[in-house]
């Protein structure tokens, strides 16, 4: 009869599997793939162009480009591993909603960049990275974005809505009515979506000084997010 005994197991194709491996190579690509994120990390905090900037979501681009890289230096080695890996990765669910479209862009910029470094082509993504991060720099900082302000006024004479009109109107370039409300105790409230002249917002005072009004607030306001 034929016993097994632990040399044996270890003898099996276990480490054979995962020795076959360059350690040079893998610490190479995991440190491209951390200074390519790095890049990424500065290309984004200098481009970023939203209300507020995340710095969790930018070291998560650096983390992000390292693991993905690690993930095609392990599946690259044994072909087991890769199918048990995609297997694996095909029932992870993200639930963090990315809104802005270029988030994804950067997102996917990480991807790439560490499947890149993990296959070894590590040329290649640096002169991509180069020229995706000049790209980025160059049309993200000359190309201004005009997002919309929220005005939230709060009145108690309906009469002073056509004056409020008028007084909008001429002090803002562009502006229209998003939604209009009654309060309990004969309150009223209206939202306006509204595009500024040169940044000025001195008109918001004017409105407050009308009578008949309660508050008046504005708002930054992306299409997705206010603040």
């Amino acid at each position: 009869m034929e016993t097994v005994n632990f040399n044996d197991i270890f003898k099996s194709s276990i480490l054979e599997k995962t020795s076959n491996f360059s350690i040079v190579d893998s610490l190479v690509g995991l440190l491209v793939a951390f200074l390519i994120g790095l890049f990424i990390y500065y290309v984004y905090k200098k481009t970023f162009s939203g209300v507020i900037y995340s710095h969790t979501f930018n070291i998560s681009l650096i983390i992000m480009s390292m693991a993905t890289a690690l993930i095609i230096i392990g599946i690259s080695s044994n072909v087991l591993l890769s199918l048990g890996m995609v297997g694996a990765l095909s029932i992870v669910r993200f639930r963090t909603p990315i809104k802005d479209p270029m988030d994804i862009v950067y997102l996917f910029w990480a991807i790439v960049s560490g499947i890149l470094c993990g296959a070894g082509f590590i040329p290649l993504v640096i002169i991509g990275s180069i020229l995706i991060g000049t790209v980025l720099i160059l049309f993200g900082n000359r190309i201004k974005v005009e997002n919309p302000y929220l005005l939230v006024v709060r009145y108690d004479e309906t009469s002073i809505e056509n004056l409020l009109e008028h007084v909008i109107s001429e002090q803002v370039k562009k502006h229209s009515i998003k939604s209009k409300s009654v309060m309990p105790g004969n309150d009223f409230e209206v939202t306006y979506e509204i595009r500024v002249k040169d940044n000025d917002m001195s008109f918001i005072n004017n409105i407050s000084n009308l009578a008949g009004v309660k508050s008046a607030i504005m708002l930054s306001y992306d299409g997705n997010f206010t603040a």
